[in-house]
């Protein structure tokens, strides 16, 4: 091969990019090893933690709603609460004025599950960024990115 391939950095770990999508890695595999001691995946975490938030300003939630709060594909967040269904952590029912729509709601099991993962989620988070010498700072480095 004569071509060659010009990287903009001498290494991988010199690309900001590389770097954020390792740690989003490792992050994420960590959530799923702390999750998997009460049977939920981090996904199903963030589903249930939208509609847990949801929930504390509205009694009608919505599936569209909680894929708009969880920045999550509709469809994803459909089989989801299908998996979540099935395990009694939430319920659907019919929307009071909109035919079309299912509202959701947390079961007694779903909010114990949650609460559970909330405090595994927390230990866990403390955990992986405890290596931070300025979580604050980088929090707000975050928040810059993501507005």
């Amino acid at each position: 091969m004569d071509k060659k391939i010009n990287f903009h950095f001498q290494k991988p770990e010199d690309n900001l990019g590389y770097l954020l999508w390792q740690t989003t890695m490792l992050w994420q595999k960590q959530m799923n090893r702390a999750l998997d001691e009460i049977n939920l995946t981090h996904t199903q975490f963030v589903i249930m933690a939208a509609l847990g938030w949801l929930l504390k300003s509205s009694k009608n939630v919505t599936q569209k709603e909680i894929a708009d709060h969880s920045n999550t594909d509709r469809m994803m967040v459909s089989k989801i609460l299908r998996t979540l269904q099935k395990n009694e952590l939430i319920e659907r029912k019919e929307h009071e004025t909109d035919t079309r729509a299912k509202c959701v709601f947390l079961t007694d099991k779903g909010i114990d599950t949650l609460q559970k993962a909330i405090e595994i989620k927390t230990q866990a988070n403390n955990l992986f960024f405890g290596k931070l010498s300025d979580k604050q700072k980088f929090g707000n480095e975050l928040r810059n990115i993501t507005e």
